[in-house]
């Protein structure tokens, strides 16, 4: 069945909350967990389901995206009919750029059309998570469903940032409701909703028809859980299939994030570094793949003060080194420099960022290439780090791409 199916992955959005790192780079391209990308977790998924004709939707600042997929994810062979592929708006029903999910799909519906595919996958990439959309094509066709839509629980009072649906005791989904003030609880569980993750099965046919009559309407905001689920489960076979089920070959970790501002994907990187991380990395069948360039290993070396470099509970990435430095619970991409007495804690250091000596850096995010004077503290003094640097709403400092210091 996934030979049949054409997946579309959304990866356009401005990614505004996640600023600076989105600066110079679409938020699919932000890097992540020490050597990975965000969307690297959505094309792994299609990977390891046997997706092998994707699309990959950009607009915003996608160089950076585009180079990655160019080099890191060239691995399928066209002439099988196997490919990903970035397609920016084209501008084939007027000029203009990717206005809304449904949209984005609808300015690309001669590539569905010409595919010849029975079923289309939709994915966003900007999640991090593991899923096996092989198992939800199944729940697809053995409900012969018109729609399939992933769906997790999530705290009721959480529900009023997703779609919230209600299902029947089949799994056919009855009510759906997009960022509802009053979200819809799980009969019999007050506590929990029933959210939408934004991950659609559609048969083929029905979504050109569909996407047509929304391109029409004046009204829509062209967004498919706002404007076309709502609709399609009064008329058609829309059914849920639950996420981190047994089926599948990826284990259920049910571990989802929408990654979308510093805090959050500040929390998702330290997660990484629980005992038992919760999203697991390490399913020897399930790897996540990237582009990584060529490093030699990572190592710790005395400094010029006679301190022994040394790190605790924290990920350290190829081409690094710490040089009489201290680091602490916390995760340093390729090619990073931490120096003599330099102390870093609680952060993440992008590619080729440096830590002079004696500096100090706590709750800090220091994106790629940054040089960090030595003895500068960062993380300390509130005050001081607002004046000079975006700092979240729990505290995490983060200092942006190209930073110099007076």
């Amino acid at each position: 069945m996934p030979e049949n199916t054409l997946t579309f992955i959304l990866a356009g959005g401005v990614g505004s909350r996640l600023q600076p790192l989105t600066s110079d780079r679409a938020k699919p391209a932000v890097p992540f967990g020490g050597k990975y990308r965000i969307i690297d977790f959505t094309l792994t998924n299609c990977l390891h389901s046997g997706l092998r004709k994707v699309l990959v939707l950009t607009q915003y600042k996608s160089h950076s995206l585009q180079k990655h997929l160019r080099d890191g994810w060239s691995i399928f062979n066209p002439e099988l009919g196997e490919y990903i592929t970035p397609v920016p708006p084209q501008m084939r029903h007027g000029e203009h750029w990717y206005a809304g999910t449904a949209d984005a799909i609808h300015q690309n519906l001669y590539l569905v059309e010409r595919s010849g595919a029975e079923q289309v996958v939709i994915l966003s990439g900007d999640h991090i998570y593991r899923m096996d959309y092989a198992a939800m094509l199944n729940t697809h066709r053995e409900n012969a469903a018109d729609v399939t839509v992933a769906c997790m629980e999530v705290r009721l009072e959480a529900a009023k940032d997703f779609g919230i649906m209600q299902v029947d005791d089949t799994q056919r989904i009855t009510a759906f409701e997009e960022k509802p003030e009053k979200p819809m609880c799980i009969p019999g569980n007050p506590d929990k909703a029933l959210a939408s993750m934004g991950i659609y099965v559609f048969s083929t046919n029905l979504l050109i028809q569909v996407l047509r009559e929304d391109h029409e309407n004046t009204n829509s905001s062209h967004d498919f859980g706002k404007d076309l689920l709502l609709e399609l489960t009064k008329s058609h076979k829309v059914y849920a299939h639950h996420f981190g089920g047994s089926e599948g070959r990826v284990t259920p970790d049910r571990y989802w994030r929408d990654v979308g501002t510093i805090d959050a994907f500040y929390k998702a990187n330290m997660d990484l570094l629980k005992p038992v991380p919760p999203l697991n990395l390490y399913q020897s069948n399930w790897p996540i793949r990237s582009y990584a360039r060529q490093h030699p290993p990572a190592r710790t070396v005395p400094g010029q003060s006679g301190n022994e470099g040394f790190f605790i509970n924290s990920i350290i990435a190829g081409g690094t080194v710490i040089a009489g430095g201290s680091v602490q619970h916390s995760v340093l991409f390729a090619d990073v420099y931490v120096g003599d007495e330099a102390m870093v804690e609680n952060s993440l250091l992008f590619d080729g960022a440096r830590v002079g000596d004696g500096a100090m850096l706590r709750n800090c995010i220091v994106d790629k290439c940054v040089e960090i004077p030595a003895f500068e503290k960062i993380g300390y003094d509130t005050e001081k780090d607002r004046s000079r640097f975006a700092v979240s709403d729990k505290g995490i400092v983060v200092v942006p791409k190209g930073c110099r210091f007076d």
